[in-house]
């Protein structure tokens, strides 16, 4: 069952086109990993998804729904959850007030923090009172992460979660999706440009290059020349 179908959307940056005739889907419980050099796509791709930027063309699909006009808010009390490149967590705030902003799209009832938050990610436990400032790089992206859990996503939207990570950060977010993923429930796309961590994790696998997807697969049939080859376009 898709529970995110995406047709054939442009989307552009005034008279610049960003994205080009992408088609993209994902199920839960499975991962589906998109590609590519910086400057590709990538990243207009998930904020076409999440609504910060309106496509020209095309549709998007969640649920059997067409969402392609509506406002982030509105996605996000669908259950689309975003972790932008970056992190963009609450410097000033603790890091108990930034998993908090996680509850925006939840009823007054549901605003909780899930025990896996911590389970995951014990360091946020014990830095409940520190300031999201004062966190390494790693750590803030843990926060980012365990943020959009607790919205209760069905689907999570990642944007290369281990840009500028140490690798046992790296590790425990690569636990952190595969324990997402194996719960059945959540659809998520990973944007990502370190292969190895995006080829242990996927299910499926797009490339973009110049705005479009260029090469596509699925895990069974991943042919890891043609990938890399696909990526050095």
């Amino acid at each position: 069952m898709l529970m995110l179908d995406v047709e054939t959307i442009d989307l552009h940056y005034g008279a610049a086109q960003a994205l080009r005739a992408v088609s993209l889907q994902a199920e839960p419980g499975k991962v589906t990993c998109v590609l590519g050099r910086n400057g590709v796509g990538k990243t207009s791709l998930l904020r076409a998804l999440v609504g910060q930027h309106p496509v020209s063309r095309g549709s998007i699909r969640w649920e059997g729904a067409d969402i392609t006009r509506l406002k982030p808010d509105e996605r996000a009390r669908r259950g689309i959850a975003y972790v932008p490149q970056g992190r963009e967590i609450f410097p000033l705030l603790t890091v108990e007030e930034n998993l908090e902003t996680g509850f925006a799209p939840l009823k007054r009832d549901e605003r909780r923090i899930p025990d896996d938050v911590f389970a995951l990610f014990p360091v946020l436990r014990e830095m409940l009172r520190r300031r999201g400032g004062d966190l390494s790089g790693g750590q803030q992206q843990q926060l980012a992460i365990g943020r959009a859990m607790v919205m209760q996503p069905r689907l999570l939207l990642l944007d290369e979660p281990t840009e500028g990570i140490q690798p046992s950060i790296i590790k425990d977010i690569g636990r952190a999706i595969a324990y997402l993923r194996n719960l059945g429930r959540i659809a998520i796309v990973l944007v990502e440009q370190y292969l190895d961590f995006a080829r242990e994790l996927g299910d499926h696998f797009a490339v973009m290059e110049r705005g479009a997807i260029v090469y596509r697969c699925e895990r069974g049939e991943l042919d890891e020349s043609a990938l890399k080859r696909a990526l050095a376009l």
